[in-house]
């Protein structure tokens, strides 16, 4: 038997976030980006104004990310 496995890779994006003032706006960031599916993980830092993406290349990319951000009403790059 042939087992079949899931040959994703898992890279890391750097996405600019502006227009976060609080770490409620930090939570909302964080969710619009781990609801994207490929998304694993999503580490939003306020004193950064960034958001450090983990996700499957193949599912999601940075241009999917700014979206959502933007959709959210926060600035992104």
């Amino acid at each position: 038997m042939i087992e079949e496995t899931d040959m994703a890779t898992t890279v890391v994006t750097v996405v600019k976030v502006g227009g976060m003032s609080c770490q409620g706006c930090v939570k909302s960031v964080t969710q619009v980006l781990q609801d994207l599916p490929g998304v694993a993980t999503a580490e939003v830092s306020l004193e950064k104004g960034e958001a450090s993406v983990a996700h499957d290349e193949s599912k999601v990319g940075r241009e999917a990310m700014v979206r959502a951000i933007e959709d959210a009403g926060f600035e992104a790059s």
